[in-house]
């Protein structure tokens, strides 16, 4: 069914004007003892070392450019042994550190749940600030590094927890369910999260004739289009799924008719509609693997095509995609300073951790 009402920051008059501020950046000293910087020199060693790791990425990174990254790769390997440090890298990385520096890969439900697993004395998020505040959250006595806190996200950054609290007010006794593509702050205000992987099942697992569910209004349409359950949405939106159009996905057929199409639900309701499957990124990998179609779109970020082909090199990917300036500011070069200094050391006020905490462990521990 449509959604039955969506709501903006305009729509509430009394809407406090503050914005979260920007965590702070402690100075390497107060955390630890920055390691010496080792030296980045391509080298037979260095060949020698990493021609396991160029096997995984040769058909989506050229020979010319590893010289460039093997130095640094086996450097972030190292560190990651004397630092006792894993990382984390979402699907969207790209795919010198999705398929050679992380030790764990997925989609945001993926990660939330390896983190609760993570022995590691330090967790390096390679995605953007509130995946790093999940597993912080998940992990409150760990360190949680982010390599570049500037790493946010439209739909984060569209809600704050007094917007929460006003559509409490405005909807009394209504459930809210929370996008994890929000701050910690907001997570704290909600009743449970979700991602795009669990979002209808989330949803319907309240049991609520009407659930307000924040931020992402794209999502909220797709999981009203899923259930009977009345969907109050929010006016936000991803700013790299935003940007499709149907008719673009049309003219790909126009080109070419076996082309596959697929399609992640952040996308808008016209866009859906042309997709030959819509899923997360974790499902649409799935479909991929399972279905091995000859040419293919997949309607998402970019480094997500890389990183299929990387793994699947014969699907030919074609490339109407759009970049995450967010998630491309996690480079090889930023998460080697993060395991030297242990910067930037993602913290959260202990009485926002608490609450915040409790929606995501609902959503983890859901079972239905």
């Amino acid at each position: 069914m449509p959604i039955t009402a969506i709501y903006g920051p305009d729509d509430f008059a009394k809407r406090p004007q503050d914005r979260p501020a920007s965590p702070a950046r402690r100075p390497a000293g107060e955390r630890g003892l920055a390691l010496p910087r080792p030296s980045l020199a391509w080298t037979p060693e260095v060949e020698r070392a990493t021609a396991h790791l160029y096997d995984r990425v040769k058909d989506v990174i050229p020979p010319i450019e590893w010289p460039l990254m093997a130095p640094t790769i086996k450097a972030i390997n190292e560190l990651k042994k004397a630092r006792n440090a894993v990382i984390l890298a979402h699907n969207y990385q790209t795919p010198e550190i999705f398929h050679c520096v992380a030790d764990i890969g997925g989609d945001s439900l993926q990660l939330a749940v390896e983190a609760t697993k993570v022995k590691s004395d330090v967790i390096v998020q390679c995605g953007v600030h509130f995946m790093a505040e999940t597993s912080k959250l998940l992990n409150p006595d760990k360190t949680v590094l982010i390599p570049d806190s500037r790493a946010g996200c439209s739909l984060a950054a569209s809600i704050t927890g007094a917007d929460v609290r006003l559509l409490r007010e405005k909807f009394p006794g209504v459930p809210v369910v929370a996008y994890v593509n929000t701050s910690a702050e907001v997570k704290a205000e909600v009743d449970i999260c979700c991602t795009s992987s669990n979002a209808v099942q989330v949803v319907e697992s309240l049991r609520a004739p009407s659930v307000i569910f924040l931020p992402d209004q794209y999502l909220a349409k797709y999981v009203a289009s899923k259930t009977d359950v009345k969907i109050i949405a929010w006016k936000g939106a991803c700013e790299v799924h935003e940007r499709f159009t149907g008719a673009e996905l049309r003219s790909y057929r126009e080109a070419d008719p076996s082309v596959q199409i697929i399609a992640h639900p952040e996308c808008p309701p016209d866009v859906l509609a042309e997709a030959d499957f819509t899923g997360s990124t974790a499902h649409m990998i799935n479909w991929v693997r399972e279905k091995r179609p000859k040419r293919l779109v997949m309607i998402t970020e970019c480094s997500m095509a890389d990183n299929v082909r990387a793994e699947l090199p014969d699907v030919e990917m074609l490339r109407p995609c759009n970049l995450c300036p967010h998630m491309k500011r996690i480079t090889l070069s930023n998460i080697l300073d993060s395991l030297l200094t242990l910067q930037e050391e993602v913290t959260i006020d202990p009485a926002i951790a608490a609450r915040a905490r409790r929606s995501v462990e609902r959503m983890i521990n859901l079972k239905n």
